[in-house]
């Protein structure tokens, strides 16, 4: 049995999600204590007890502790099963947090896995689906695990609502590792506002704000208003792609009360001109974060070791390799680096019996 603090590192619901999948992938029977410990409201949520309901689900597994608020939890997974399921919040919780903590145990099944998920699509503190969609699902294709995101009704707070569906084909094998240190050539980069449910001046006035900040216009179709359906929303979803030949950055900022259309385009902007100042970096801290899962799976399986570059190594991130390290024969080693105008991480994945370079750990 593998036994984690839920309070080490960064201390909230990443730590749960990672050991669900792990444990599931690996048969290990997995025992958490101290749930969520450093979160203002501390132990189970909804949210967090869905995914153990969607992971138990798919697993079989024989679960102890699974209560709203509970702080310990036992989850002894049998072999997973691949197949049709659905998984509903009650309220606006993240569909994406769910779909990506059984995503990789069955993308490793030996059939397909369709899967329809319903509550909140574009949250405030978890990847939106757009971000999903054309960044982390193209990554894990390039490792050998495909898969088709469809969304089907945005999903805002409080109210919920949204609808994902997810079709998840298995991996080939063994997973084939990939460095992700260079961007490649720039495709070019548009944004979108969504505001489903609100007065349409908003989503304007988001792109208007934005594109004098960033330099785009409607004309060259950089600048673009979301479909929406009927009876979507309300709620707002400003989101940047940019495209590169290596990979794909979505960025995006939500529109809460007492921000201003502008404010929030001036604060997507900011985000955007960053990342792209740090031009050495391939990932963001958040894909970086959401990256070291499946790529442990594919060093693990292969034996091969492979490196990315990103902007940040976050408390979030550096807590996730630690967890993936008590399961997986891998470690993580990532050091600072001196870019042509600020500073980048090199974070490299190996075999426990891998050469240790880089050097530091941070």
């Amino acid at each position: 049995m593998v036994e984690i603090d839920g309070a080490s590192g960064e201390g909230g619901g990443q730590v749960l999600r990672t050991a669900l999948a792990l444990s599931m992938i690996t048969g290990q029977p997995l025992q958490i204590r101290h749930i969520r410990a450093k979160r203002p409201k501390p132990g189970l949520m909804r949210q967090h007890l869905t995914c153990v309901h969607a992971a138990a689900a798919i697993s079989g597994a024989a679960v102890t502790g699974a209560q709203l608020g509970s702080s310990e939890l036992e989850f002894a997974p049998q072999a997973v099963r691949p197949g049709e399921y659905r998984f509903a919040m009650e309220t606006a919780g993240s569909c994406t947090l769910v779909l990506q903590t059984i995503w990789p145990a069955l993308m490793l099944a030996d059939a397909p896995s369709r899967i329809h998920l319903s509550g909140g699509t574009h949250n405030p503190m978890a990847p939106c689906f757009h971000f999903v969609q054309r960044s982390y699902a193209p990554l894990l294709a390039k490792l050998g695990a495909a898969s088709t995101l469809a969304l089907q009704r945005m999903g805002f707070a409080p109210a919920g609502g949204g609808v994902i569906e997810a079709l998840i084909e298995p991996a080939s094998v063994p997973l084939t590792p990939l460095d992700l240190v260079t961007r490649g050539t720039s495709l070019g980069g548009y944004a979108e506002s969504y505001a489903p449910g609100l007065a349409r001046n908003i989503a304007h006035r988001e792109l208007q704000q934005l594109g004098q900040l960033l330099g785009w216009s409607y004309e060259k179709k950089q600048l673009r208003i979301g479909p929406c359906k009927q009876h979507e929303g309300p709620g707002n979803a400003l989101l940047v792609t940019l495209e590169y030949a290596n990979t794909t950055q979505v960025m995006s900022r939500l529109g809460q009360k007492n921000t201003s259309a502008e404010q929030v385009a001036s604060q997507l902007a900011k985000a955007v001109r960053r990342f792209q100042m740090r031009e050495e970096a391939v990932l963001d801290e958040y894909l970086a974060d959401q990256w070291a899962l499946p790529l442990a799976l594919a060093v693990s399986r292969s034996g091969q070791a492979a490196q990315f570059t990103c902007t940040d190594i976050s408390l979030h991130a550096s807590t996730n390799f630690s967890v993936i390290e008590q399961f997986l024969p891998v470690r993580f080693m990532y050091e600072q680096c001196t870019g042509k105008h600020h500073s980048y991480w090199l974070v490299r994945c190996a075999p426990c019996d891998a050469p240790l370079t880089p050097s530091g750990r941070g």
